[in-house]
Protein backbone atom coordinates (compact mmCIF):
# COMPACT_ATOMS: atom_id res chain seq x y z
CA UNK A 1 0.00 0.00 0.00
CA UNK A 2 1.48 3.31 -1.01
CA UNK A 3 1.72 6.21 1.89
CA UNK A 4 0.50 9.64 0.11
CA UNK A 5 0.53 11.52 2.80
CA UNK A 6 3.72 13.19 2.73
CA UNK A 7 3.48 13.84 -1.03
CA UNK A 8 2.78 17.09 -2.62
CA UNK A 9 -0.92 17.18 -4.54
CA UNK A 10 -0.16 17.16 -8.34
CA UNK A 11 -2.09 20.21 -10.26
CA UNK A 12 -4.77 19.66 -11.91
CA UNK A 13 -3.16 22.12 -14.70
CA UNK A 14 0.55 21.33 -14.54
CA UNK A 15 1.78 24.43 -16.22
CA UNK A 16 0.01 27.01 -13.25
CA UNK A 17 1.54 25.58 -10.46
CA UNK A 18 4.88 27.75 -11.03
CA UNK A 19 2.15 30.51 -10.65
CA UNK A 20 0.56 29.16 -7.70
CA UNK A 21 3.69 28.34 -5.96
CA UNK A 22 4.96 31.93 -6.90
CA UNK A 23 1.37 34.06 -5.57
CA UNK A 24 1.14 31.56 -2.78
CA UNK A 25 3.39 34.06 -0.45
CA UNK A 26 0.98 36.95 -1.51
CA UNK A 27 -2.26 35.81 -0.23
CA UNK A 28 -2.16 36.59 3.20
CA UNK A 29 -1.64 39.91 2.15
CA UNK A 30 -4.62 40.13 -0.38
CA UNK A 31 -6.56 39.42 2.48
CA UNK A 32 -5.61 41.74 4.55
CA UNK A 33 -5.11 44.83 2.32
CA UNK A 34 -8.72 43.91 0.75
CA UNK A 35 -10.16 43.64 4.05
CA UNK A 36 -8.65 46.69 4.90
CA UNK A 37 -9.82 48.78 1.99
CA UNK A 38 -12.78 47.62 1.65
CA UNK A 39 -13.29 49.10 5.56
CA UNK A 40 -12.38 52.48 4.47
CA UNK A 41 -15.78 53.69 2.98
CA UNK A 42 -17.99 52.80 5.22
CA UNK A 43 -15.76 54.81 7.95
CA UNK A 44 -16.21 57.64 6.01
CA UNK A 45 -19.80 57.15 5.81
CA UNK A 46 -20.24 57.04 9.01
CA UNK A 47 -17.39 59.85 9.89
CA UNK A 48 -18.23 62.47 6.92
CA UNK A 49 -21.42 61.11 5.34
CA UNK A 50 -19.31 60.00 2.70
CA UNK A 51 -20.74 57.74 -0.20
CA UNK A 52 -23.98 58.36 1.02
CA UNK A 53 -23.97 57.78 4.31
CA UNK A 54 -25.28 59.07 7.66
CA UNK A 55 -22.47 60.76 8.95
CA UNK A 56 -21.65 60.99 12.57
CA UNK A 57 -25.50 62.39 13.83
CA UNK A 58 -27.29 59.97 11.71
CA UNK A 59 -25.13 57.13 12.94
CA UNK A 60 -25.53 58.11 16.01
CA UNK A 61 -29.44 58.27 16.07
CA UNK A 62 -29.15 54.83 14.41
CA UNK A 63 -27.25 53.47 17.05
CA UNK A 64 -29.35 55.00 19.97
CA UNK A 65 -32.73 53.41 18.07
CA UNK A 66 -31.31 50.00 18.70
CA UNK A 67 -30.00 50.47 22.05
CA UNK A 68 -26.39 51.94 21.52
CA UNK A 69 -26.14 54.33 24.11
CA UNK A 70 -24.48 57.04 23.69
CA UNK A 71 -24.65 56.90 20.24
CA UNK A 72 -22.51 59.23 19.60
CA UNK A 73 -19.53 57.58 21.11
CA UNK A 74 -20.61 54.32 19.19
CA UNK A 75 -20.63 56.16 15.95
CA UNK A 76 -17.41 57.81 16.18
CA UNK A 77 -15.80 54.63 17.98
CA UNK A 78 -16.69 52.51 14.49
CA UNK A 79 -16.28 55.05 12.20
CA UNK A 80 -12.96 55.44 13.45
CA UNK A 81 -12.33 51.29 13.48
CA UNK A 82 -13.52 51.37 9.99
CA UNK A 83 -11.69 54.14 8.53
CA UNK A 84 -8.42 54.42 10.49
CA UNK A 85 -8.64 51.05 11.05
CA UNK A 86 -9.14 49.80 7.56
CA UNK A 87 -6.17 52.25 6.73
CA UNK A 88 -4.05 50.45 9.29
CA UNK A 89 -4.90 46.80 8.09
CA UNK A 90 -4.27 48.15 4.49
CA UNK A 91 -0.27 48.77 5.13
CA UNK A 92 -0.24 46.21 8.35
CA UNK A 93 0.69 48.96 11.12
CA UNK A 94 -0.80 46.97 14.75
CA UNK A 95 -2.41 44.26 12.66
CA UNK A 96 -3.53 41.69 15.06
CA UNK A 97 -5.01 44.50 17.60
CA UNK A 98 -6.95 46.39 14.87
CA UNK A 99 -8.07 42.73 13.12
CA UNK A 100 -9.26 41.60 16.93
CA UNK A 101 -11.41 45.30 17.39
CA UNK A 102 -12.51 44.56 13.94
CA UNK A 103 -13.45 40.97 14.69
CA UNK A 104 -15.02 41.91 17.99
CA UNK A 105 -17.34 44.51 16.05
CA UNK A 106 -18.55 42.34 13.54
CA UNK A 107 -19.66 39.57 16.44
CA UNK A 108 -22.00 42.36 17.93
CA UNK A 109 -22.89 43.21 14.59
CA UNK A 110 -23.91 39.25 13.35
CA UNK A 111 -25.85 39.49 17.20
CA UNK A 112 -27.85 42.51 15.78
CA UNK A 113 -28.59 41.34 12.24
CA UNK A 114 -29.42 37.73 13.43
CA UNK A 115 -33.47 39.13 13.58
CA UNK A 116 -33.40 39.98 9.62
CA UNK A 117 -32.29 36.04 8.75
CA UNK A 118 -29.04 35.31 6.78
CA UNK A 119 -29.02 37.51 3.51
CA UNK A 120 -27.42 40.94 3.53
CA UNK A 121 -29.92 42.12 0.83
CA UNK A 122 -32.78 41.76 3.63
CA UNK A 123 -30.81 42.92 6.59
CA UNK A 124 -29.59 39.85 7.44
CA UNK A 125 -26.17 38.46 9.07
CA UNK A 126 -24.29 37.42 6.02
CA UNK A 127 -21.70 40.71 5.24
CA UNK A 128 -20.97 40.63 9.06
CA UNK A 129 -20.30 37.92 9.23
CA UNK A 130 -18.09 37.48 5.99
CA UNK A 131 -15.83 40.89 7.55
CA UNK A 132 -15.54 38.94 11.14
CA UNK A 133 -14.53 35.91 8.89
CA UNK A 134 -11.70 37.96 7.62
CA UNK A 135 -10.83 39.92 10.55
CA UNK A 136 -10.72 36.61 12.12
CA UNK A 137 -8.13 35.58 9.44
CA UNK A 138 -5.93 38.50 9.35
CA UNK A 139 -5.62 38.02 13.10
CA UNK A 140 -4.30 34.66 12.71
CA UNK A 141 -1.96 35.79 10.32
CA UNK A 142 -1.07 38.99 11.20
CA UNK A 143 0.68 41.79 8.92
CA UNK A 144 2.99 38.95 7.49
CA UNK A 145 5.88 39.91 5.84
CA UNK A 146 5.03 42.97 3.75
CA UNK A 147 3.73 44.96 6.33
CA UNK A 148 4.58 48.00 8.84
CA UNK A 149 4.32 45.89 11.49
CA UNK A 150 7.25 43.75 9.86
CA UNK A 151 9.59 46.73 9.09
CA UNK A 152 9.67 48.07 12.09
CA UNK A 153 10.35 44.38 13.68
CA UNK A 154 7.39 43.56 15.79
CA UNK A 155 4.61 41.05 15.06
CA UNK A 156 1.78 42.44 16.77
Amino acid sequence: MTDFSNDKPRAIIPALEPLWTALEPLSPVIIRVTTGLLMVPHGAQKLFGAFGGYGLEGTAGWLESIGFVPGFAFALMIGLLEFVGGLMLTVGLLTRPVAAAVLVFMAIAVSTHLPAGYFWNEGGFEMPLMWGLLALSVLIQGGGEFSVDRKIGYAF
